[in-house]
């Protein structure tokens, strides 16, 4: 399963709303693991009824923004990619002596 977090916001500081959001996708099998960084940019509108204030979101809320912003099942369909490369890779390094 892949593991979603946020690891950082940007905010204004005049409002409070959050105009960057960093977060990272974990995927581990066993000894192997894969992972994906990236930023959402937002436009907060303190004025919209649904608006949120900084001080009262929860990690889940920036990650259903988050999920509205980037192709989830692509992100997590490449990592499950990357964790079958590493248990079989296609090329490796090294010499033969």
């Amino acid at each position: 399963m892949t593991i979603w977090t946020i690891a950082q916001l940007e905010r204004t500081t005049a409002d409070g709303g959050v105009t960057i959001a960093h977060w990272r996708a974990t995927l581990t099998d066993g000894d192997y693991s894969a992972s994906s960084y990236g930023t959402c940019g937002f436009t907060p509108d303190p004025t919209d009824a649904n608006f949120v204030p900084f001080e009262s979101l929860t990690e889940a809320d920036v990650l259903a923004w988050v999920y509205e912003s980037v192709d989830k099942d692509s992100v997590e369909a490449s990592l499950a990619s990357q964790i079958e490369e590493q248990k079989a890779p296609q090329t490796v390094a090294g010499t033969p002596w």
